[in-house]
């Protein structure tokens, strides 16, 4: 017995389209591919990258589903919750904090708010959400402490769905003691979901949607070797990245995780960790460049 399957012309078109685009679609990812496989042997570290098309879910990774540490990159996670609490009305952005000088963390972690107060501070909730995402680590742990923790915070982002982010220490601790940096853990897979899952505008309110992307979008020299170091002049990208410390030629995590805006319009999820490299700062920096322009490049060539 044969089947006969009704289609009018246009579908069978449509079907035969994608039977002859399918090969040319896999023959490019596996070029993408091939191309993170090169970079990554080139360096001293493990690195990982997952690349993430928003509009269509197309998804390319290398070491996707390992654990990285994400150093200042969990700020980004942190700042979403933290924004959350306010469109629910729990906090306003014009609440006034009061920071004591107990409070700032140690001389060697970064923070501008200790070297500008030194006094200690008093800030509104909005400027203290945008020195976390600058990286101050004394922000950091004071949107900690006003989200009763990081157990809670970590319990909001698993709620999304998105598990395989670990948020467990405070900046605090965390500066004491370069190994626990590992504690603080994504997959590249999960960071690419969060802001994807952000930039579809389901979570956050379309106002606190748009200073989180404000925040991420502002360019600064040190801000822009990664992501952006080799995409094309005013490419629109917000991103959070994320670095420890160098001990004798070793660090920990250098990391860049954001949207690219394409071309096109369409936006380009893409989250890249280095871990524990032996490589100098430039070089790291310039790996993640890459990474960026080989998937920039993929999803804005002809395939």
């Amino acid at each position: 017995m044969i089947l006969k399957i009704g289609l009018n012309a246009s579908s069978r078109g449509l079907l035969l389209l994608g039977w002859l685009l399918t090969p040319l679609i896999l023959f490019g990812q596996q070029t993408l591919q091939a191309k993170f496989e090169a970079i990554e042997s080139n360096i001293k570290g493990n690195l990982g990258i997952n690349a993430l098309l928003i509009e269509t879910g197309e998804s390319i990774s290398l070491n996707g589903d390992k654990q990285f540490p994400m150093q200042s990159v969990y700020k980004f996670p942190i700042a979403m919750v933290m924004l959350k609490q306010v469109d629910e009305g729990k906090f306003s952005l014009e609440d006034t904090i009061q920071i004591d000088k107990a409070e700032y963390i140690p001389k060697r972690g970064y923070s501008p708010i200790r070297e500008k107060f030194p006094e200690g501070a008093r800030l509104t909730l909005k400027e203290i959400i945008r020195y976390n995402i600058e990286s101050d680590g004394t922000a950091c742990d004071v949107l900690l402490k006003l989200l009763r923790g990081t157990a809670q915070v970590q319990r909001h982002i698993h709620n999304l769905g998105i598990t395989n982010i670990a948020i467990a220490t405070t900046e605090m601790v965390q500066v004491v003691n370069d190994s626990v940096q590992y504690q603080n853990w994504a997959t590249p897979v999960a960071m690419s979901k969060l802001f994807q899952l952000f930039h579809e505008g389901t979570y956050l309110s379309k106002s606190s949607q748009a200073l989180l992307a404000e925040y991420m979008s502002v360019a600064a020299p040190w801000f822009d070797r990664r992501i952006k170091g080799l995409l094309p002049p005013n490419t629109k990208v917000i991103h959070k990245t994320g670095t420890s410390r160098t001990v004798e030629g070793f660090t920990g995590a250098t990391n860049d995780a954001g949207i690219i805006t394409l071309p096109d319009g369409r936006h380009l999820a893409l989250s890249v960790f280095i871990s524990d490299s032996y490589d100098d700062q430039k070089k790291r920096e310039e790996t993640i460049a890459k990474v960026s322009k080989a998937a920039f490049d993929y999803w804005t060539s002809d395939k």
